[in-house]
């Protein structure tokens, strides 16, 4: 078992963007454009979409992600098209079906924990990058 920190999390998410990068091979999408595609799909309108999204996802430049949703027709004006919220469902979906089996072996209680763990990890991490990545470094010197 590998234990708890960055190294867990890292193959954890690795092993989902693959899970991820088969149910969008068949799209043309790539695993930047389908978040920024979600967090589109999150945005309430306040602020910029692309300072949302750089926020969110650690995009350093998602203007290029979102003109690639325009040009297929997904986005238009900081918004999902008809067509992109149709294929959002869709691929949402899909995505469910595919990692069903993974969620399933979590217990609720276990769940809850890793939600909270999680968080925890996630809010320090950005704090850290608010202060200023150098700020939270050490030296062996």
């Amino acid at each position: 078992m590998i234990p708890f920190g960055a190294r867990l999390i890292g193959q954890t998410e690795k092993s989902l963007n693959a899970l991820l990068a088969t149910v969008l091979a068949d799209s043309g999408l790539t695993g930047e454009q389908w978040v920024a595609l979600r967090l589109t799909g999150l945005f309430d309108g306040g602020g910029d979409l692309a300072a949302h999204i750089r926020d969110r996802a650690r995009f350093s430049d998602p203007g290029p992600l979102l003109a690639a949703l325009a040009d297929r027709g997904l986005v238009r004006a900081d918004r999902l098209t008809g067509e992109g919220r149709a294929f959002l469902d869709r691929t949402g979906r899909r995505i469910d079906a595919l990692t069903a089996p993974v969620w399933e072996r979590v217990s609720p209680d276990d769940a809850a924990g890793a939600e909270r763990a999680l968080n925890a990890v996630l809010d320090g991490t950005r704090a850290v990058l608010a202060a200023g990545p150098a700020r939270g470094a050490t030296t062996g010197a």
